[in-house]
């Protein structure tokens, strides 16, 4: 991840993180499929229209198998991974169908419109639980005290992870607290795997020990609804509030009417959503994207962040608008990638912002440009969200 995000550096400048979408405007009119040199002779292409994005991620000749890369590519990936990372990589976002559909079989029941809306109640106590534990205090950090342990909360009950052990989600993420040391999350959801197949629960991962998937397939599965059932969420929430105080005339407009706040999810999914690009893809053959040839095996970058300001499908597109009507966006992926989750990560999301802006007068402590930002190449988040408001 930091050779990538060097090269996010050196071709949108020094200051995307804080607000790299004048950058992507000049990608998307300049170069919008644009290659990319990493080192060592490899490159990526960057896709930054959002007619080339959309296509691309439906695109079966686009495949996120790293199985499909070039060869340099491969030992590149190999080389800067710790084992334990490379043993949690089978998975939806590494697999294709017929993998693919067998893999998602195995989780989507417990993302259905039924069960996920059976959790409101639920989402709802905790959100107003953790709220209650600062409101006299004046000030707090959005993500470390609400955000994180509200996406951890509820990840954790649904895969049947003890709540004195949730903690360790953070510690697997790119938000880490540094420092603070975690087990390998190989180690420890192999232990909780073989616990529930011992005493099992009525929760994913007790289903999911009773399926014939091998134990690497299940421990991947399972990595990956921790780090995307809750890192996601984080960003989506933290993004979410900034967008609000810092447009107050749209904060007025939620508050005056609390149905907006499902809208305001959705304009902030496009307007500064939690995912900066999507997961890699790779070529299984010459592919054409915006008129570019992409050769066979090499890799694709497709940047939702550019995609969801283009001008040429989004009226006005730097403007953040809670009414907006026109703004059917990527944020949870396209075709069969579509996310499991985004049902969940919409019901957190839109549960967590009304929580917070019942707090009186509430502001950021800090200017947006002093936010601490994610160290990630994927996600667009916050590391911390220090707010001030009435006690």
């Amino acid at each position: 991840m930091r050779i990538v995000r060097q090269m996010k550096r050196e071709l949108l400048g020094p200051d995307f993180d804080v607000d790299p979408y004048p950058a992507y405007h000049r990608l998307r009119a300049e170069a919008p499929v644009h290659r990319v040199r990493i080192r060592d002779g490899l490159s990526c292409w960057w896709v930054s229209r959002y007619d080339d994005a959309r296509a691309a991620l439906a695109d079966p000749r686009l495949s996120r198998d790293p199985r499909v890369a070039v060869a340099a590519w491969r030992a590149a990936d190999r080389g800067r991974r710790l084992e334990d990372e490379a043993a949690l990589d089978v998975h939806l976002l590494t697999r294709e169908p017929p993998e693919h559909t067998r893999l998602r079989a195995l989780i989507s029941g417990a993302f259905s419109t039924r069960r996920v809306d059976a959790l409101r109640p639920r989402v709802q106590e905790i959100a107003d639980t953790l709220v209650d534990a600062f409101a006299a205090r004046g000030t707090a950090d959005v993500i470390g005290e609400f955000a994180y342990p509200l996406a951890a909360a509820v990840i954790g009950e649904i895969l049947g992870v003890p709540a004195g052990e949730r903690g360790l989600f953070r510690q697997w993420t790119s938000n880490a607290v540094p420092g603070d040391p975690a087990p390998a999350p190989g180690d420890y959801l192999r232990d909780l795997l073989r616990a529930k197949r011992r005493a099992p629960g009525d929760d994913l991962i007790s289903a999911l020990a009773r399926s014939d998937a091998d134990e690497t397939e299940l421990l991947s599965m399972i990595f990956l609804l921790v780090i995307a059932g809750h890192e996601g969420s984080v960003a989506l929430l933290g993004n979410a509030l900034v967008a609000l105080l810092t447009h107050p005339d749209q904060r007025e407009l939620v508050r005056a009417d609390p149905a907006l706040v499902d809208a305001a999810i959705e304009e902030v999914l496009r307007y500064d959503g939690p995912m900066e690009v999507a997961a890699w893809r790779f070529a299984t053959e010459d592919v054409t994207i915006g008129g570019t040839v992409v050769p066979a095996g090499e890799p694709v970058v497709i940047s939702l962040a550019a995609a969801h300001r283009d001008p040429a499908r989004y009226p006005d597109p730097d403007a953040f608008r809670v009414t907006r009507d026109d703004a059917p966006h990527l944020g949870f992926g396209w075709g069969v990638h579509y996310c499991t989750g985004a049902r969940l990560a919409r019901l957190e999301g839109g549960i967590g912002l009304a929580a917070l802006l019942r707090l009186p007068d509430l502001a950021l402590a800090v200017p947006v440009a002093e936010l601490p930002r994610q160290p990630s190449f994927v996600v667009r988040g916050l590391h911390a969200l220090p707010v001030t408001f009435t006690p």
